[in-house]
């Protein structure tokens, strides 16, 4: 089943700002709040969504890249997007929106759903770059790189505690992660919930620390780590791999992987967006009397005719030879600039042969009807 717009799923228009945003999610959050709806499917399905939709359009880069591209700019080979996320995702990611834990927790003293007010940190997100030739970026390509990182300790497997009678759950919350607060206002009792000062919302308290990492439940490793680099992706373009970012202490969620694409410069040719530019150089002899050539293409070489009579400036296009776009079938041309080479320097016999040539009367510049401008052509190709 394809994905709904996500303006659609937070009923904004594609103008909204980030209030408008953030606004029309927490309606929806709390609309679909699985406490709200135990045992509904559907609800929890529509909250997701929500959240998915959110977590897009609430940031600048992946939504600039979703006006872009659709659903493809964020979710290409399995980068970005909110679909797979469980709720301890959406609760953690989101607590701009949650006040850091359930509302319905915070607002009616309890949660149907029995979910634990306990924090759950997030690992921070780190940044890498991929260089790639035009081959690959034409075919898409695996990279596997070796990533400096914060891991799991392996000593204290990230609780941070010396062993496993190191720990003992917080008596101030009692392992809830969280303390109530019961208020008198003019409407009655009204009973709120906060992160624990004590444990700092994590339920339990360490007594003593692990000696390899020293409490933080981190230590630095290193990972290698396979990306899926889809096909047609260009230079400076960022591609996020969920939870391969920096590991979080104590069970958290790990942070993501920002690939940012770097492209190498190809030998022959440049890159136009999907197209592809071959410059070519014939001499006079070749642009007057016809030849055929052989030239470089991305996946190998290709032999064009030049037709005789062909004027410097003439662009030829060779359909289907240039990039994909991203997540489409559509695939650019490789376009041809036949350039006729001037001798820079000539012998004698030479300059006596040109002498007798351009008085000759094919050799005056009779330009047709048919013959292009420098100005029709370039309009011509960008038409």
């Amino acid at each position: 089943m394809s994905k709904r717009d996500y303006y659609d799923v937070l009923g904004v228009s594609k103008s909204a700002d980030a209030a408008e945003i953030k606004s029309a999610y927490r309606k929806l959050a709390i609309k679909y709040h699985p406490d709200k709806n135990p045992g509904d499917k559907a609800a929890e399905d529509n909250f997701k969504e929500a959240a998915e939709a959110y977590e897009i359009l609430s940031n600048p880069d992946k939504r600039r890249k979703y006006d872009q591209f659709g659903h493809a700019g964020n979710s290409a080979s399995g980068y970005g997007g909110g679909g797979g996320m469980n709720m301890d995702d959406i609760f953690s990611q989101f607590g701009d929106i949650f006040g850091g834990g359930n509302p319905f927790e915070s607002f009616f003293g309890g949660s149907g759903g029995g979910r634990s007010g306990r924090r759950v940190t997030r690992g921070t997100n780190l940044r890498i770059k991929v260089k790639l030739t035009l081959e690959e970026i034409a075919n898409g390509v695996e990279k596997k790189v070796k990533v400096n990182k914060q891991i799991v300790c392996n000593t204290c497997s990230g609780s941070g505690a010396k062993d496993k009678g190191s720990t003992h759950t917080c008596n101030t919350c009692g392992g809830s992660g969280s303390v109530r607060r019961v208020t008198n206002t003019i409407l009655g009792q009204m009973q709120t919930t906060s992160t624990c000062p004590t444990c700092n919302g994590e339920g339990v308290e360490i007594t003593a620390k692990c000696t390899t990492c020293k409490g933080e439940g981190l230590e630095r490793g290193e990972e290698t780590i396979s990306i899926n680099i889809p096909a047609g992706v260009s230079e400076g373009m960022q591609l996020s791999m969920s939870g391969k970012g920096n590991a979080a202490p104590r069970g958290g969620i790990p942070g993501d992987l920002i690939i940012l694409v770097e492209e190498v410069a190809h030998e022959t040719l440049k890159r136009d967006g999907v197209n592809v530019i071959y410059d070519l150089y014939v001499n006079f002899a070749d642009a007057a009397l016809g030849t055929s050539v052989e030239i470089p293409t991305i996946d190998g070489k290709a032999k064009i005719k030049i037709d005789p009579g062909t004027q410097g400036g003439k662009i030829l296009r060779l359909k289907g030879k240039g990039l994909p776009e991203v997540n489409s079938y559509h695939k650019g041309d490789q376009l041809v600039y036949v350039n006729v080479w001037t001798p820079k320097t000539v012998s004698k016999e030479e300059k006596e042969l040109l002498e007798k040539l351009k008085t000759s009367a094919n050799f005056k510049p009779q330009p047709g009807k048919s013959e292009k401008s420098f100005f029709e052509r370039i309009k011509e190709y960008f038409e």
